[in-house]
């Protein structure tokens, strides 16, 4: 403010009538009540001082990425050798490749790879932070700039999780439920790994087939639909289009949604199991520790 020709005694006649209100250290609001949410963040910036952009959760949340918290502290990521220092409301963070990692933006905040990838460092563990990656990229921030954002700087915490999340969404991996259908049903019960995002022609146009064991020998389908992607009545008619598709070609084919795959995995993998057997595979269905005993 005094650069802006105000004097000291000016703003502390604002405040002390409390027209005025001080947010943190050298930054005032020219209004009183609530700070709207744009107001904390800006005044989140200002306090850590030019360059600064929003960066890890906050960031995420303008990208849409994540829900607004505003129980949450604003985070700020600044250049090495920013003297500012983070307090309860501002969680600050420093950066050797600033100037590579922020975007242009209103506000100023990092890129969307890179946000991503920084959420997912502060995951409590390894595991989250995969889960973290696919959570907040699948179908929205390309697989090609978050392996470019991997290679320009290192993630401080949990790399080989958060490539590994990077590269699950690099085989077809799309969505929460997707992951969850690989690492519980698939892998925690030994069975094949299917091929993901296979690509199927119906009425001239190319779909894609989420789960597809073809390469067993079994040309089994599994569908992992979550409710709200499929409500529309034109993916409800594509549906349809597919499955019938489907049956013609004689092709057995399983469907599951959100609560089956969290709830019931291991009743899950048996039913895929048994539909692999039915039509020739020869491997064994693997119980895992939540599976219940047999003769239950």
């Amino acid at each position: 403010m005094i650069g802006q020709g105000l004097s000291d005694e000016v703003i502390r006649a604002h405040l002390a009538a409390g027209r005025w209100q001080r947010v943190h250290h050298s930054v005032f609001a020219t209004f009183t009540g609530p700070l709207p949410r744009a107001a904390q963040l800006r005044a989140a910036l200002l306090y850590a001082g030019d360059p600064a952009v929003l960066s890890h959760r906050t960031a995420a949340e303008e990208w849409g990425l994540l829900p607004p918290n505003d129980t949450q502290p604003v985070h700020v990521t600044v250049p090495y050798g920013c003297s500012a220092t983070s307090i309860s409301c501002v969680r600050l963070h420093r950066s050797r490749a600033f100037a590579t990692i922020a975007t242009e933006a209103d506000p100023p905040r990092t890129r969307r790879a890179q946000t991503v990838i920084d959420v997912a460092a502060a995951a409590d563990d390894p595991a989250m932070a995969t889960e973290s990656v696919i959570a907040l990229a699948a179908g929205k921030v390309p697989v090609r700039q978050l392996m470019s954002a991997l290679t320009q700087r290192r993630p401080w915490r949990h790399h080989a999780a958060i490539q590994l999340g990077v590269g699950l969404l690099a085989d077809g991996v799309l969505s929460m439920l997707e992951y969850r259908y690989l690492t519980d049903v698939e892998q925690r019960h030994h069975l094949p790994t299917a091929a993901r995002q296979h690509p199927v022609v119906v009425d001239g146009h190319t779909l894609w087939e989420d789960c597809c064991y073809d390469a067993t020998g079994v040309p089994l389908i599994v569908r992992l639909d979550g409710r709200l992607a499929h409500a529309a009545p034109e993916i409800a008619f594509r549906d349809r289009r597919r499955d019938n598709a489907a049956e013609l070609a004689a092709r057995p084919r399983l469907a599951f949604g959100w609560h089956d795959v969290d709830q019931d995995p291991c009743g899950v993998a048996a039913e895929v199991a048994a539909v692999l057997r039915r039509e020739g595979w020869t491997g064994t269905l693997q119980p895992c520790p939540r599976c219940p005993p047999c003769g239950e």
